[in-house]
């Protein structure tokens, strides 16, 4: 974790969660044990052909080309599916047929999906799109292969949030579910850390290492707005202003505020930017997530010593519970979207590595070891993933993503230094 010995602020320098330094101890269980997570298929993997569709002429053969290697890349990514060669299509449990043709400029594919020995489609659907917007159309298709199989929603369209130093400084990016069309979000020219996807995905909240008026250097949050472009403050009290989650409800977020002197949890309001403090401990409460119904949030706090994960009602404020006692450092909790279970960072042997634990904390598992520092756990909006931090390639930070069993460990960025933080966004 980084050090920012430059900030005076001493509450700041003792209590985020960034910027401790952490002695290790030894892993030791209470209540709680552990165990690596073998992933096993319980299931065999369905062969899906993706039979190339007719068109007449040759004018787009390029574009065709590359929508069968998107649809047939999305669903490779997801780890579910195999798919068959042509010369083994007959022994496919889905094969595809469709026809493709520009339509007053615009690509039209009638796409048809069908299971092995029924004669009805499982999906059957016009898709249409710009000429050079052909990738999103592959990944429309794909989003509904994975519906009409499945019975989910495909992951194809979402985006991941995270902060690098590719530039000297660190700023905010995006990219896609697989790595690719990465885009820079700010250029403060300072440390900007922690991004937060709103809940339609439409807006994205981040800290900033930030100089106020009088001098100083402050942790501020802000709020990016992807429709129109809009940068907006929206807390820049004394102190910490940082770790945000937007309440599903997309009205208010909770965050870390220390300016009443200890680093405590808050509700923002987002229209009249007022806030409500949820929890007053003696230690550092930290991290906040919310629940996918909005009614609890997990966090990390120092109340009993360690950093530990708990829980607590959103309604009922001191209705809280510590549900890890795993290790000498949790960090960053996360939320599955069933709510059943939250991955979080947790101190172990010398590394941060990757856990995952029951929301009532009766059953812990470990997804990482033994592979440098693996942090910043957060789902895909689907549950079948997770991205995460990890430095296990020549030293440098870089976003990665496993099966949310463990497995398949895949790394997504490369060229843009050091880079942690990772939230992957809702739907898109």
């Amino acid at each position: 974790m980084m050090k920012f010995n430059f900030l005076s602020q001493k509450t700041i320098l003792n209590t985020l969660l960034i910027s401790c330094a952490i002695t290790a101890s030894a892993f030791n269980a209470h209540a709680q044990t552990t165990s690596i997570s073998v992933g096993e298929a319980k299931t065999k993997k369905p062969d899906i052909h993706l039979a190339s569709p007719t068109s007449t002429g040759n004018e787009l053969t390029a574009e065709i080309s590359q929508i069968q290697k998107t649809i047939a890349s999305d669903l490779a990514f997801t780890d579910l599916f195999r798919s068959t060669p042509d010369s083994e299509k007959e022994k496919a449990d889905y094969r595809s047929n469709g026809s493709i043709k520009l339509e007053n400029g615009r690509i039209s594919y009638e796409f048809h999906l069908k299971q092995t020995g029924n004669e009805q489609d499982i999906l059957g659907k016009r898709y249409q799109s710009d000429r050079d917007d052909y990738k999103t159309l592959a990944h429309l298709i794909a989003n509904d292969i994975v519906m009409a199989i499945t019975g989910k929603k495909g992951i194809f369209l979402t985006r991941i949030a995270f902060a690098c130093d590719r530039t000297g400084k660190k700023e905010i990016y995006t990219m896609n579910f697989d790595g690719s069309d990465v885009r820079q979000i700010t250029r403060n020219r300072s440390i900007s850390l922690g991004p937060s996807w709103s809940t339609d995905g439409t807006r994205i909240s981040y800290s900033v290492f930030n100089r106020h008026e009088d001098n100083t250097r402050n942790i501020d949050l802000f709020e990016y707005n992807f429709k129109n472009g809009n940068l907006r403050m929206l807390s820049n009290r004394k102190g910490l202003n940082s770790g945000a989650s937007y309440h599903p409800n997309g009205k208010q977020l909770a965050l870390t505020l220390s300016y009443a002197g200890n680093p405590d949890i808050y509700l923002l309001n987002l229209e009249n930017r007022t806030v409500y403090q949820l929890t007053k401990s003696a230690g550092f409460d930290v991290d906040p997530a919310f629940s996918p119904d909005g009614s609890k949030i997990a966090f990390v706090s120092s109340r009993a010593g360690k950093p530990m994960v708990y829980t607590m009602s959103v309604a009922h404020p001191g209705d809280v519970k510590r549900i890890t006692f795993a290790g000498s450092y949790n960090a960053t909790p996360n939320w599955s979207p069933d709510s059943k279970k939250i991955v979080f960072a947790g101190w172990i042997e010398g590394h941060f590595d990757i856990f995952s634990i029951t929301a009532d904390g009766a059953k812990i598992e470990r997804f990482t070891k033994n592979e440098g520092n693996n942090e910043d756990p957060s789902f895909s909006p689907d549950g079948s993933m997770i991205a995460f931090s990890s430095n296990r390639a020549n030293k440098e930070k870089a976003i990665y993503v496993m099966n949310a069993d463990g497995t398949n460990v895949r790394r997504l960025t490369f060229g843009l230094g050091n880079c942690s933080g990772s939230k992957w966004s809702p739907y898109l």
